[in-house]
């Protein structure tokens, strides 16, 4: 039997600690006279009050390590429980929806999907939009957190590989999760403070600037305007796509820059795979564009990078008129989106780095085939893969294409058309965000999705966030009985 109350305790912590975050956009709309301060303090309070009480509940077991299955039920649990008291403020107060749309916008935030329930946005109270930008801040920062310790420990889709002691991420470089946590909180929190400082110094209003900011570098999407960026200046635009890229970095790299040692950067595989393929997909998409209609180069070129890039840093920030571009752009988008960007970021997708390890896979498998006698190790970056990884990796390759497809199946059956199905499962499993399809067209959100259907991409957003294979695994029977 696991015993539960370690991770009962870490969860009441956390849950302690987005009460009292609750103060900040509470405080914030007091000063500007929104009207909706109460719903924050009172949701505040009951949060406080329960995370306590769960801490002291468990609190016999505090300081005591996480056993394997503990910390799958910890990271698990975490995504579960803080979205349902996140929804909390947008029950009580505005925009006082119910409570499934609540939770399906706080799940949304956590998970740095930014995809959106909520019609009439720009109404909304600055309380509310400041809230939504701190979901996706917690969220990201969360997640960095997740995919950097957790994720490599308990061997997820081939995340091994990053805690073997040839490759420097992990290891000797940092060699305690203490270590890791705070250098990383301190990067993440520079380069939210560069974002906001750049959006307000182009024009951005300070309140705007700081959302934009929390949402930017979490990677996360939501915006306080339902035309998202498109009425901001180019210069904001590009400004942006640079800090949703710097946002999906692996953020040990910068740890490791603010070391002195900046090689690791420019040596990462990913990376290079990463900025390579963006700059392929966009030069591509911006050139189909100028030659298919009478839209200017530039114009063309800063569409595409800004979309394209919010698309594979699964951030979900959109300009312009995406869904009109024709099937071409619809494709590319596709791809970018299931392929994500780096490990260890805040971003979603399969990873640059696992797609990578599947052509070095293939590579060596098509070479086998022409030499049956040659031994080829796989190697990455000129290190030698073991095979506990590489099975780890194609079956979380294979796990991923299967979920899609059942997901996009289940969301079809519960009323939804078979288009906007299919977008649905893909923008929520990426945690990309981005509303398409019928469905979505006439309000830019899912408001319109059945139930049903809005519960699946809750489940499929947590899911992608939390790397498929970690929830499979609770799901077993044999989880609850080892």
């Amino acid at each position: 039997m696991i015993d539960l109350r370690p991770v009962g305790y870490v969860i009441g912590i956390i849950v302690s600690v987005l009460g009292a975050t609750m103060l900040v956009p509470g405080i914030v709309d007091a000063l500007a006279r929104g009207g909706n301060a109460g719903a924050f303090f009172e949701s505040a309070l009951i949060t406080l009050i329960l995370g306590f009480l769960t801490t002291l509940a468990c609190q016999n077991r505090a300081g005591s390590s996480l056993s394997i299955r503990q910390a799958f039920l910890l990271t698990i649990g975490i995504w579960l429980t803080v979205p349902a008291f996140g929804a909390l403020p947008m029950v009580i107060g505005a925009p006082e929806v119910r409570l499934i749309d609540a939770y399906f916008e706080a799940a949304s935030g956590i998970t740095t999907t930014g995809a959106s329930v909520f019609v009439d946005v720009d109404s909304l109270p600055v309380s509310v939009h400041l809230w939504r930008a701190m979901l996706n801040w917690l969220g990201g920062l969360g997640i960095a957190f997740v995919a950097m310790i957790f994720l490599p420990i308990m061997r997820v889709g081939g995340m091994q590989f990053f805690r073997t002691e040839g490759f420097d991420t992990f290891g000797k470089v940092l060699p305690r999760a203490t270590d890791i946590a705070g250098q990383l909180f301190f990067v993440y929190v520079a380069l939210t403070l560069a974002c906001m400082g750049t959006y307000a110094a182009l024009g951005m209003s300070r309140i705007e600037a700081v959302e934009h900011a929390l949402a930017t570098i979490a990677t996360g999407g939501f915006s306080p305007r339902a035309s998202s960026f498109a009425d901001y200046s180019s210069a904001i635009h590009y400004a942006t796509a640079l800090f949703m890229v710097l946002g999906s970095l692996p953020y040990i790299r910068y740890v490791q820059i603010v070391q002195g040692s900046a090689r690791p950067l420019w040596r990462d595989a990913q990376v290079r795979g990463y900025l390579g393929w963006i700059a392929f997909a966009v030069l591509s998409v911006s050139l189909w564009r100028v030659a298919t209609s009478d839209q200017a180069a530039e114009g063309a070129f800063r569409e595409s990078l800004f979309n394209l890039v919010s698309i594979m840093s699964s951030t979900g920030f959109g300009m312009g008129t995406f869904s009109a571009w024709g099937g071409f752009a619809i494709i590319v988008a596709m791809w970018l989106g299931i392929i994500g960007a780096c490990s260890g970021s805040s971003a979603a997708g399969l990873s640059v780095f696992r797609v990578q390890l599947m052509f070095a896979a293939l590579h060596q498998q098509i070479r086998r085939i022409h030499a049956p006698h040659r031994i080829t190790p796989i190697r990455y970056q000129g290190r030698p893969v073991d095979m506990d990884t590489i099975d780890a990796m194609i079956l979380y390759l294979g796990a991923y294409i299967l979920t899609f497809g059942v997901v996009a199946v289940l969301i079809l059956q519960s009323g939804v058309d078979f288009e906007s199905a299919v977008l649905a499962s893909w923008t929520s499993i990426g945690n990309i965000g981005y509303g398409l399809g019928p469905m979505v067209a006439p309000t830019g959100t899912f408001i319109d999705f059945p139930d049903v259907a809005k519960l699946l991409m809750i489940l499929a957003m947590v899911m992608g966030r939390l790397s498929l294979l970690s929830v499979f695994v609770v799901i077993l029977p044999r989880f609850w009985r080892g």
